[in-house]
Order: structure tokens, then C-alpha cells, then sequence
């Protein structure tokens, strides 16, 4: 069953890897929605391997909730973005859940939060290149910046307390998100369109890391049990 799933795994990677492809050309919010919806599959698929497998269901459960938060607001961010934008922030926070699942939340991983939300920050208000319109939208950025920079922190201290398949895998596909919404960022607010396709090119696989991440983990249960 196990070798089984890691093939539909790879299988639907490069499904979602051609709809991103497609995406990047053609571009459209049913084509998007579609898009977003494989990589929610992917994290059923993992999530009932993981109940097959008798793992403990606490962190697929937790990553497959922020999966849905994500596609959620994948979709939405074509709507409306400060909605979008607010339901990414919560997916954000049920990873960061998620990787405390593992290991407790610690000083440790605040500080590699700041570490990369500090920079962050200061390229935010400081980079004459954007243009939020209002104090309201550059808070709202700050904030998501915030809450992004805490989840690749976590999940970069995970790797450092443990290094294994899953908080490498949770990991990589943190930080290929954080530089997905970085070109978002540059695109919506500094008007420099050629940085969409980054922006796609980067968060679908980012998205398939993090629903993988949840087959690795029910993979190597006894881990985790």
C-alpha cells in the first residue's frame, strides 16, 4: 500500500505540475480553483493512508486543514484579497500548528521566526518600489509577513531539533511558499508583473511538498507514535 500512494503521489505531481503550466499561460480563476483543488486531493489521499495506517492523526490532520485554508484562499485572492489574504494567514497558522505537533513551540523557534521576519519587515516599509495605497493594506502585509515568517521559522527549527524526511520535506516547501507570497508581494504592490509567473511557479509544488510531507510522516509513523 505504501509503495502504492507514493506513486499516486508522483502521479498527481505531475498533474498539478501541468496545470501549472497551463496556469502560467493561460491563466483563470476556474483553471486556478482546479489547480488548488489537486493539491487538497494529494492531502486527503495522504491523510486516509495515514489513517490506514494507524499513525498518529494529530499533524495530517492539522496539514490537511491549512491545505484547505490555502486553496481556499488561492481562490478567494482572485475575489477579494484582503479575504484571500486573511485565509492564507490562517493556513499559515495551522502549519505552524502542525510542525508544533512534532516539536513543541520553543524560544528557538521564535528566534528563527525573527530571523526572517526582521528582514522581511524592514524590506516591507522601507523598498521605495512599493505602493500599498493605505496603512490598512501595508498592516495587513506586515502581519501575513509576520505569521509566515514564524511558520518557515518552526519549521526551520524542526529541521535543526531533528532532521528526517518529514521536517526537511515541511520545510523545503515553507520556504518555496514564503517566496511564492515574496513575489505575490512584488507583483500586487510593486507592479512588476513578470514576477506572477515566480509566484505560480513556486507555490503549487510548495503545496505538493506540504501534502507530501503528510505521507512521509504516516510512512515513518513509528516516528511520531
Amino acid at each position: 500500500m505504501t509503495k502504492a500512494v507514493g506513486l499516486v503521489n508522483i502521479i498527481l505531481l505531475f498533474l498539478l505540475i501541468a496545470l501549472d503550466v497551463v496556469l502560467i499561460i493561460f491563466d483563470g480563476l476556474i483553471l486556478k480553483s482546479i489547480t488548488s483543488v489537486v493539491f487538497v486531493a494529494i492531502g486527503v489521499i495522504n491523510f486516509v493512508y495515514a489513517m490506514r495506517t494507524k499513525s498518529n492523526l494529530k499533524y495530517p490532520t492539522i496539514m490537511l486543514v491549512g491545505l484547505v485554508f490555502a486553496m481556499l484562499g488561492d481562490i478567494v485572492l482572485e475575489i477579494e484579497f484582503i479575504i484571500g489574504a486573511v485565509l492564507f494567514a490562517i493556513g499559515h497558522i495551522c502549519f505552524i500548528m502542525a510542525y508544533c505537533s512534532i516539536n513543541k513551540f520553543s524560544y528557538k523557534d521564535l528566534i528563527c521566526g525573527m530571523c526572517i521576519f526582521i528582514p522581511s519587515l524592514l524590506f516591507i516599509i522601507l523598498a521605495p518600489i512599493f505602493d500599498y495605497q493605505n496603512i490598512t493594506m501595508e498592516i495587513l502585509v506586515i502581519v501575513y509577513a509576520l505569521i509566515i515568517s514564524l511558520m518557515v521559522g518552526k519549521a526551520l527549527s524542526n529541521v535543526l531539533q531533528n532532521a528526517n524526511s518529514v521536517t526537511i520535506t515541511a520545510l523545503i516547501g515553507s520556504i518555496m511558499f514564503f517566496l511564492s507570497d515574496l513575489m505575490l508581494l512584488l507583483n500586487v504592490f510593486a507592479g512588476l508583473p513578470v514576477v506572477g509567473i515566480l509566484c505560480l511557479a513556486l507555490y503549487y509544488p510548495a503545496e505538493f511538498l506540504l501534502a507530501y510531507s503528510i505521507y512521509l510522516f504516516a510512512k515513518n509513523n513509528k516516528l511520531y507514535n
